[in-house]
């Protein structure tokens, strides 16, 4: 399931990076994570009252997590990819159970 996943964040990564002449070398992997930790850090920052909610609803708060949460998943898996980290064998060591399939 998470090679799967790593494949389609992969081809969609390397589609947008074509289309706007992005290279991906090994920082750009990192960074983009750090990019995304911000992003999200941001949405929760609203959503906790930290931060200004530029006139956002709190259901569009909501989709705001949803969708950086969903980029820095993105970005984690395409880390991964790129260094060819096997992440289910991590996750059975790291967090004690088996990835269902």
């Amino acid at each position: 399931m998470l090679r799967q996943l790593e494949r389609q964040f992969e081809a969609a990564s390397a589609h947008y990076a074509e289309d706007n002449g992005i290279e991906r070398d090994a920082d750009w992997f990192m960074l983009k994570m750090q990019e995304e930790i911000g992003e999200l850090t941001q949405a929760w920052n609203k959503h906790t009252g930290r931060g200004r909610r530029h006139g956002k609803s709190e259901d569009e708060i909501q989709t705001d997590m949803a969708d950086e949460a969903a980029d820095l998943l993105g970005h984690v898996l395409l880390f991964a990819h790129h260094h060819d980290l096997d992440l289910v064998a991590a996750i059975k060591r790291k967090w004690k159970f088996q990835v269902q399939l």
